[in-house]
């Protein structure tokens, strides 16, 4: 159980510790030499367990919800519970493990998700407590894509919200099985059932109800184990009481006959739910336990639930309170339990790896002593240091120079780890998010075979197919300007902004070609501060931020042809290219935001890939720089007419030329802004509910649907993002800091004429 203790025992005995630059291979073997019997707690037992263990007791698991539901300290009570931590943080008070920025204890909200490793019950655990913002929903996408199961965290006062919506369809993206947690029990206005029918009703899912609560608000004392028929009890001798000690007993009728026949009836409707989805547990329910259902062995249920999670046609439900210390062992039970093991998890890919190392890059973060520090999923093989890795979507081979476990902000170095782990990696340079790395070139050519033989494709196709899908990045829609303190910083600006786009892919930097400024593209208001106060903080550069501005697009209203002729000599070099092309909008669900559909002609066809890939470079270039005002294009289909190119004409003018006619074509199609349009969900006192109402008809809003919940109303309506700028000032200031708002990007919709022409002047400075 106590995994930091036994090698942080081994390291101060060999002078291997976290933060030090070299390790030899004789303190390694002296690692495995250990005896780890010695050392606390049964869980220990050798130095293969600590790094490298049996790929059935690991668990990847994430934790995921709507801001403020108490992801952050349910993850604070499991570390000390597993006996990783020896005081238990407090969001309040600014002491979490996985909150570790100075930005995420000052705000108590996470920012970047955080991994942490720890054993429970003689399981592995690599957890990752992931942001609830919607401003950081990209580190919950990459989180969620090496994840192997997920625990969904819950405010039991307010059901489904907003971002957990969200949170929810991006780990249906990824398949991944989950488990709910409603915390919060309690809270006043806490209800079990009505949380239960929200998930039924808004996530569209089956929740299997795997306990009950005992007490409500301020009377929640515990709660019933529905799978083992036992009464779970946490009766805190002070406040200071740590919640380590609870009881588990056999429920009876001396406890209370009421909530003796609540948990019967209970659990003969779960038995039947689960009957309804799995074959093998009906035969058993119809078959030897059809008189009696409450002689069902609790093994049969474990196993039965098991199927259907990982399955997915069901989702199990707990309950506690992470604030209260109750129910927080019982959760990390259900996760050894119920959630998959990584070789439970299907990935096709993998066939043709074999016991080849084939590892995901997911996340990178900056060290200023020790550069870029690299988060990955091992999917096969084993990863140690001192060895070079071959890294797949940029051609290049790296040498790892040392392979650490996570620990929030700190690491534990170790001297190898296997499949299924998650590891932090110290020398890639220039491995990025998404980023695939197997152990050679050459492996990854044997691999590319294998794959090509089995599936019949050519082995460049095959070598395509052999990268693991990475991670899908939102576009940005919020821009503003950056400037440093004097021109003798703007290298420094320019490193820190590097850096930070290594660590945070949904931060888009650019330069204006008008001006020459530096642009800063990025999710929301609070995601540009925060990356504003990081370069203040970790950089020491004192920038200023120009006015934040909306990210509009534009698109076409008609259709068009055009053609261009680039003719230019370079040296003694004649490069002669002749295009023709045309575009048109979209129809229907066609087109997307960011990517135009490109087709050829009969004849463009049949041009050579080196010369589409330069047709379609051009494309996407001038698709960045809309004809109208400048603003990125959509839903625009492309076709390519013919393309006639002189010997030796290099690709790069195949590629200019293109994008001349691309901006040709557009500006003959006629243009039409489109503005962001939210999706805004507001809760709010019935008090203030006109006075917030009447303030989104001054929005441009659009009210959809006005729920009760509780003694609250939960406004449901979209607005444009342009009128949304300060809005949680203005809403603190209209319902005396009451009101809580979420805001979600739901389409790009087109302005009326006046508001497009009102924005044009406003751009162009006639205004």
């Amino acid at each position: 159980m106590l995994l930091r203790l036994a090698i942080e025992k081994v390291c101060r005995s060999t002078s291997i510790h976290s933060g030090a630059r070299t390790g030899t291979w004789s303190r390694w073997r002296f690692l495995e030499k250990i005896n780890y019997s010695s050392f606390p707690g049964d869980h220990v037992k050798s130095a293969r367990t600590v790094v490298s263990p049996d790929i059935a007791k690991i668990r990847n698991i994430g934790i995921m919800a709507h801001i403020d539901a108490g992801k952050t300290t349910t993850t604070e009570r499991m570390l000390y519970y597993s006996g990783y931590t020896r005081a238990l943080g407090d969001v309040d008070d600014g002491d979490t493990v996985t909150d570790f920025m100075a930005q995420e204890r000052e705000r108590g909200i996470t920012i970047q998700s955080a991994a942490v490793t720890f054993d429970w019950k003689d399981h592995r655990i690599n957890l990752i407590d992931t942001p609830g913002h919607v401003d950081f929903t990209v580190e919950v996408e990459r989180a969620l894509r090496v994840l192997d199961g997920a625990v969904a965290v819950f405010d039991a006062s307010a059901g489904v919200e907003a971002q957990t919506l969200t949170v929810w369809r991006q780990a249906d993206k990824h398949h991944v099985p989950r488990i709910c947690f409603l915390n919060k029990m309690d809270k006043p206005g806490a209800s079990f059932m009505n949380s239960i029918e929200s998930i039924r009703q808004k996530l569209k899912v089956k929740p299997l109800p795997l306990q009950l609560p005992i007490g409500i608000g301020k009377a929640f004392e515990g709660l019933v184990d529905l799978v083992t028929n036992e009464k779970i009890t946490w009766s805190p001798k002070s406040s200071r009481d740590d919640g380590r000690v609870f009881e588990r007993r056999p429920l009876t009728t001396a406890d209370d006959p009421d909530l003796l026949k609540e948990a019967r009836d209970a659990r003969s409707a779960l038995i039947e739910q689960i009957a309804d989805l799995d074959d093998e547990f009906a035969e058993l329910v119809l078959g030897e336990f059809n008189e009696n259902l409450d002689a069902l062995p609790p093994v049969k249920l474990h196993a039965a639930i098991r199927r259907v999670t990982l399955a997915r046609t069901a989702v199990p439900v707990f309950c506690g309170s992470a604030l209260k210390n109750k129910g927080v062992q019982p959760l990390l039970d259900a996760i050894t339990m119920y959630l998959p093991a990584p070789n439970e998890r299907h990935h096709e890919l993998l066939q043709w790896y074999g016991d080849d190392l084939c590892a995901l890059a997911f996340k990178v973060i900056h060290d200023k002593q020790r550069g870029p520090l690299v988060f990955v999923r091992i999917y096969s093989g084993t990863m140690k240091p001192q060895s070079a890795v071959y890294n797949i979507n940029r051609n290049t081979t790296e040498r790892i120079s040392r392979l650490l476990l996570p620990f929030a902000d700190q690491q534990i170095e170790i001297p190898s780890l296997t499949a299924g782990n998650i590891a932090l990696t110290v020398g890639l340079k220039q491995t990025a998010t998404g980023d695939t790395v197997v152990s050679s070139k050459s492996s990854a050519a044997a691999v590319a075979r294998r794959a090509g033989k089995g599936d019949g494709k050519k082995q460049g196709s095959a070598q395509e197919s052999l990268v693991l899908a990475g991670v899908e990045i939102p576009q940005p829609v919020f821009f503003c300007t950056i400037e440093p303190p004097s021109m003798a910083k703007q290298a420094d600006l320019d490193h820190a902004l590097n850096s930070l786009q290594r660590e945070d892919p949904s931060l888009i930097v650019k330069t204006d070609p008008n001006s020459g400024q530096t642009i800063l593209c990025g999710m929301g208001e609070l995601h540009i501060e925060i990356i504003h106060d990081r370069i203040r903080r970790e950089y020491g550069i004192e920038t200023q931020l120009g006015p934040l501005q909306v990210s509009y697009r534009e698109t076409i209203l008609n259709s068009s042809t055009a053609a261009d002729t680039l003719d230019r000599t370079i040296g003694d070099k004649r490069h002669l290219v002749s295009v023709e092309l045309a575009v048109s909008p979209c129809e229907g669900e066609e087109g997307s935001a960011s990517l135009p559909v490109i087709s050829y002609s009969d004849t463009a066809e049949q041009l050579a890939q080196d010369v589409k890939d330069a047709v379609e470079n051009g494309i996407h270039s001038s698709y960045l720089q809309g004809p109208r005002l400048g603003f990125p294009m959509q839903d625009v289909v492309v076709s390519i007419q013919s393309v006639h190119i002189q010997a030796g004409t290099s690709m790069p003018m195949v590629s200019a030329c293109i994008s001349r006619c691309m901006q040709k074509a557009l500006k003959q199609a006629g243009s039409q802004v489109l503005e962001p349009l939210m999706s805004l969900e507001i809760t709010v006192s019935e008090e203030h509910l006109g006075t917030v109402l009447g303030d989104l008809a001054q929005r441009r809003g659009s009210i959809h649907e006005i729920q009760s919940r509780q003694d609250s109303k939960v406004v449901l309506a979209s607005v444009p993002l342009a009128d949304m700028m300060g809005y949680s000032t203005v809403l603190r200031t209209l319902t005396s800091g009451t009101a809580t708002f979420t805001l979600a990007l739901s389409s790009y919709e087109a302005m009326n004429l006046q508001d497009q022409n009102a924005l044009v002047s406003r751009m162009t400075g006639l205004a």
